[in-house]
This record gives structure tokens, sequence and C-alpha cells, in this order.
């Protein structure tokens, strides 16, 4: 009778993935995701880099001369295709 419910539909907030479907972003946020769909850049270049790597729609990459790069995740892509750009 007191058997904790097991719903499997849920998952420990711990692993949930954000998404963009929680906050809306920022003209700034958008301009930045433009630029990364042209190439990589520097990780320092825009203030908007921590919010969208909190999101996950971009990711820090290493080049070979040890230099951090960010660029965009699948789902920074997504939110580009759902606007039209790609």
């Amino acid at each position: 009778m007191n058997q904790p419910d097991q719903n499997t539909n849920e998952t420990p907030a711990t692993a949930r993935k954000p998404t963009m479907l929680r906050r809306l972003l920022s003209h700034h946020e958008l301009a930045t995701l433009l630029l990364l769909l042209h190439a990589p850049i520097d990780a320092s270049a825009k203030p908007e880099i921590p919010q969208l790597y909190e999101a996950g729609l971009v990711e820090t990459i290493s080049s070979d001369a040890g230099v951090s790069h960010i660029r965009l995740t699948q789902e920074g892509n997504a939110v580009l295709r759902g606007l039209g750009v790609r």
C-alpha cells in the first residue's frame, strides 16, 4: 500500500537537458548564433556565450594551437533551422 509511485516518464532534475523552450533568446544571442553559423569564434568574443553554453546551443572546441573556440551544437543549428536560416 505504501509503495512509491514509479512513473517511468519522469526524468531526474539533474539529468534534464536545458531546452530553449524555457526562455526566449535575446537579439544579441540570436546574432551570436548567426555569427557562429559561418565560423567558430574566440571563446571570449561575445558576452552572450555563457548563456548559450548553458542552454546547450554552443560548445567549446580547442584548436591544435591550444586556442579555445566556440561553435554551434546540433541544438544551436536546430534553432537557426527553425528560424529559416539553414
